[in-house]
């Protein structure tokens, strides 16, 4: 029987604590070990966590003193990990019957797979849920294997894994390292792909997690600020992929060269959006940004509407721009 270890970071999330690691211990054809990480929280975690361990002996309990924020958390479990398998779940999350079994079977089975991730389930404060399927099947198979190349023309611009179904070779983990200090809001997607770079990724089409969306989570804030520094972030994503894993590439120039096209057009997007919330200045900075990243996104559809927009004015376009949804709309119908 396959072993996995879950680490469970949890700061501020003592209220939703007891149902993740539950649902990691009543996981079935594996065997588990879970690490709770109390980044010095300010809340009841230390009394629940201290719980859980005294009653599973399968459940280890370590509170920081002074917080240390959440990527060296991420990389103190990854030390402290040993199973066949890992995974890392974050405490205002939880998994789904057979979730950790799911997993460990595809990577059993196919030894080129370093990286298997599934389906999950959004679910809000309000109790509505929405399904999140990122990758999707063009079929009617369980599994999908995807080499690494395939993965990486997928994730990349955008984050397609969502981190709660993402379970792992624990010897690969340690191989590829863990989490950047200098990538605090996109150290998933560099992780992701280093683990591509270096093996072929498992997609289950079953849900596998479910991802609690409320007012206190981590991303939130960060997702409030302007667009700036997500482009920023995602740009040095780029530069470390391609310096620490450029080499194992089969064709790193493309690669490289679609990542940059891909990131800019992006960030056209994002001064799109800023230009329709009235935010000239940041508009062009965005702009400029995206033509250093990539001067041929000036050929792109997204390039010309935007100087559509800045032709007529922020004025002239909010009176046309109901008659261009309603155009859109029925592109779409």
């Amino acid at each position: 029987m396959s072993s996995v270890d879950v680490v469970v970071p949890c700061y501020r999330y003592g209220h939703f604590l007891r149902e993740c690691v539950q649902s990691v211990l009543t996981q079935s054809s594996v065997q588990v070990r879970v690490l709770i990480l109390d980044d010095a929280s300010p809340d009841n975690t230390e009394e629940v966590a201290v719980a859980l361990a005294r009653e599973d002996p399968r459940v280890t309990f370590v509170r920081h003193e002074v917080n240390r924020g959440h990527i060296a958390t991420y990389n103190e479990g990854i030390d402290w990990a040993s199973a066949d398998y890992f995974l890392l779940l974050s405490a205002d999350d939880y998994l789904l019957p057979g979730a950790l079994g799911r997993a460990a079977d595809l990577l059993d089975t196919h030894q080129d797979v370093g990286l298997v991730i599934g389906h999950a389930t959004e679910l809000r404060s309000d109790g509505e849920t929405t399904a999140i399927r990122d990758v999707g099947f063009k079929d009617e198979s369980p599994e999908m294997i995807l080499k690494g190349d395939q993965f990486i023309d997928l994730c990349f611009p955008r984050n397609v894994v969502v981190t709660a179904t993402a379970v792992v070779r624990t010897a690969l983990q340690k191989r590829v390292g863990g989490y950047r200090a200098d990538l605090p809001h996109a150290g998933d997607l560099e992780m992701w792909l280093r683990f591509a770079a270096n093996a072929s990724v498992g997609v289950l089409s079953s849900f596998q997690a479910v991802c609690r969306r409320h007012g206190s989570n981590m991303s939130d804030a960060y997702f409030q600020q302007c667009w700036l520094p997500d482009i920023q972030q995602r740009m040095l994503v780029i530069d470390r992929f391609m310096g620490t894993c450029g080499h194992l590439l089969g064709d790193a120039d493309r690669v490289h060269r679609r990542m940059l096209r891909d990131l800019s057009e992006v960030a056209v997007g994002f001064a799109s959006q800023a230009f329709n919330k009235g935010d000239i200045d940041l508009s062009k900075r965005i702009e400029g940004m995206a033509l250093e990243i990539f001067a041929g996104v000036k050929m792109t559809p997204s390039w010309w509407k935007l100087a559509c927009k800045r032709t007529v004015g922020l004025k002239g376009w909010r009176l046309v721009q109901p008659a261009v949804r309603k155009v859109q709309s029925f592109s779409k119908a």
